[in-house]
């Protein structure tokens, strides 16, 4: 199979948020037949149609072999690691890891749809991902950049090195 450039969203709110983003990221590193290619910044933002503490994001672009449904379930046994659970939509959580681009496709299953149908509404999607591709074209949406203005009322702060 050829390689796939794909991003990933990465968020936490429960817990140690800043190191458990951080420990995601080293774990996006072991994906079988799956390269970490780079990361964005960490960012804290405030929850958007959600609960609860603020959240530690960023985005990753793996370079993968794997087919997205197995790509998914490959995140998904790391969010279990982590203790994830899914008691109701949007409930705080310990990891989340959401596969937001696979390469060009666009993805429609039960388990999968792909671009992620709500990235282009948040801004800590857009942000890091911009940063990573600051030309990047989404599928069926066009240019990523060109959503950003429509965000400006959600709140996100890049966090230093510093502070992580």
């Amino acid at each position: 199979m050829e390689t796939i450039t794909s991003y990933v969203g990465i968020g936490a709110n429960l817990g140690d948020s800043l190191q458990n983003v951080k420990y995601a990221l080293d774990k996006l590193k072991t994906l079988p037949h799956t390269q970490l290619h780079s990361f964005s910044s960490l960012y804290k933002s405030a929850p958007v149609d959600a609960q609860g503490d603020d959240y530690i994001n960023a985005v990753a672009r793996l370079d993968t072999h794997l087919a997205a449904a197995s790509l998914l379930a490959e995140l998904q046994k790391i969010e279990l690691i982590f203790g994830r659970e899914r008691p109701f939509i949007n409930a705080p959580r310990t990891l989340d890891l959401d596969l937001l681009l696979y390469g060009q496709s666009e993805i429609s299953t039960d388990s999968l749809v792909v671009p992620h149908p709500r990235m282009m509404n948040r801004a800590f999607v857009l942000l890091p991902l911009l940063e990573l591709d600051p030309a990047i074209h989404v599928p069926g949406a066009g240019v990523a950049s060109s959503y950003m203005s429509m965000l400006t009322d959600q709140t996100i702060h890049a966090l230093t090195k510093d502070n992580w």
